[in-house]
């Protein structure tokens, strides 16, 4: 499986991107909207993974449940896809949800329903999936 997340939208806190998800016949079987950090040049904990192409793997913790590692982020380590609504959840993760909305009404956009995004992304790819970032 791949994936191509294509980030849309920045501004002084975050990125808003979309993320697509493709079978090994190239049909695409799932999609999301995704919520990271803004660029701040790869810095620790405050910014968002430089672009590029990533193997991403299946992992499970007491803290997220089942999610995604994504390996070999240059400078990084740790980076995840997990559940999670707003940008204050993040420390350079990526967080799937169904949609872009305010939910807390702080005038920043963020996912809604990732906890059941995020069992479906988990449910479509159990093993991981090669991620593009755009």
């Amino acid at each position: 499986m791949r994936a191509i997340l294509s980030r849309q939208k920045s501004d002084d806190q975050q990125t808003l991107g979309k993320l697509e998800v493709f079978d090994a016949n190239d049909q695409k079987v799932f999609e999301c909207k995704t919520l990271e950090l803004d660029w701040q040049n790869n810095a620790r904990r405050e910014s968002c993974i430089p672009t590029g192409t990533y193997k991403v793997t299946s992992r499970r913790s007491v803290k997220y449940g089942s999610h995604f590692l994504i390996n070999d982020v240059p400078k990084r380590d740790t980076i995840l896809i997990h559940q999670g609504n707003y940008h204050k959840d993040i420390l350079g993760c990526i967080l799937v949800g169904e949609k872009h909305t305010d939910i807390n009404r702080d005038g920043y956009l963020d996912v809604t329903a990732s906890k059941a995004t995020l069992k479906k992304l988990t449910t479509i790819a159990p093993k991981g999936f090669s991620l593009t970032i755009l």
